[in-house]
């Protein structure tokens, strides 16, 4: 072997070495997610590399409904969810495990859609409504929404159905007349003949739609690691709200969420509006005030103080370091 060759074959080893130690240095991380366009900043923090800067390997899984993302928190399959953030309320008030709302997502995209025979609200009446699991989440938001129109429990059966493509499918087939659906599954409700009969922001006010939440003693014992997250999603987010990479985030769309272009198109129009992803993805006290009023509206209670589920210490130390 002549002194080039020798040369080569050290600066090829030591690159393998580094980036062994880098690959090993790594923290792995999984999350589940809603498929969804509230997902947009974690697309963007892995295909831009935002999670790997800060030494993270971040496995996404798709939920197939709240129950099972609750639950898997809970037992460690996954560290952190972002979900609708009632559900954090849920792994509290109903698992009886401390859990704690992190960041914020968005305000909400939820529409009540509904089967072509549906005219009214009053043509639900006596008909099945399909929701992800029956005491959490949006189903409030359709529940208020038909209180509001003339329609009282009882009024009307409940078949929990898991997440919003289950619910999609269960408009088509008819196992349910109406749904709460967001983008893209509103997108394709509508190319299906579905129709929507009402907006929840428009019904019931502001909310706060989705944030994320963990397990708050596995905050506690990994605070540098999920400070490091939130600083990469935030990150995300500025990249995702940046006009400069609309054509790269419609096409995170496509590929994360296998969606023709147009459809993507129009899902990364309503995530950039005032009612989209939140701004460093910020947390709306008052939205959240709105969600444990209807929880308690439909569960019982008073609404209880907003600070029991929450813990935005990790956001803010995420914040001031980026």
């Amino acid at each position: 072997m002549n002194r080039r060759q020798a040369i080569i074959g050290a600066l090829a080893g030591a690159a393998t070495a580094s980036f062994a130690r880098r690959a090993a240095a790594e923290t792995n991380l999984t999350i589940m997610v809603f498929p969804g366009l509230s997902n947009l900043p974690i697309y963007a923090a892995q295909a831009k590399g935002l999670f790997a800067k800060r030494g993270l390997a971040v496995d996404i899984k798709f939920a197939p409904g709240s129950e099972e993302q609750r639950a898997g928190l809970v037992a460690g399959r996954y560290q952190i969810v972002h979900s609708a953030v009632d559900n954090a309320v849920a792994v509290v008030e109903l698992a009886k495990v401390d859990a704690a709302i992190v960041i914020g997502g968005d305000r909400g995209f939820q529409q009540m859609f509904v089967t072509p025979e549906i005219a009214t609200y009053a043509d639900i009446r006596g008909k099945t409504v399909l929701v992800d699991a029956t005491n959490t989440a949006y189903a409030f938001f359709l529940y208020a929404m038909l209180k509001q129109n003339g329609l009282n429990a009882g009024d009307y059966a409940i078949k929990a159905v898991g997440a919003t493509g289950f619910r999609l499918a269960g408009l088509k087939d008819r196992t349910g007349v109406a749904a709460m659906l967001n983008p893209p599954y509103s997108v394709l409700a509508e190319r299906a003949g579905l129709k929507q009969l009402g907006v929840a922001t428009q019904s019931i006010g502001a909310i706060q739609a989705t944030g994320g939440f963990v397990l708050r003693a596995w905050a506690k014992d990994n605070a540098d690691i999920l400070v490091a997250y939130l600083r990469a999603y935030i990150d995300g987010v500025r990249w995702a709200r940046d006009p400069v990479n609309r054509g790269e985030a419609i096409a995170l769309y496509v590929e994360r969420l296998k969606l023709e272009g147009d459809i993507a198109t129009r899902c990364y129009e309503a995530a950039i509006t005032d009612g989209g992803l939140a701004k460093d993805a910020t947390f709306d006290l008052d939205g959240f005030r709105n969600v444990l009023r209807l929880r308690a509206e439909f569960e019982g209670g008073s609404p209880p103080q907003p600070d029991k589920y929450l813990d935005m210490s990790y956001y803010r130390r995420a914040l001031a370091e980026i």
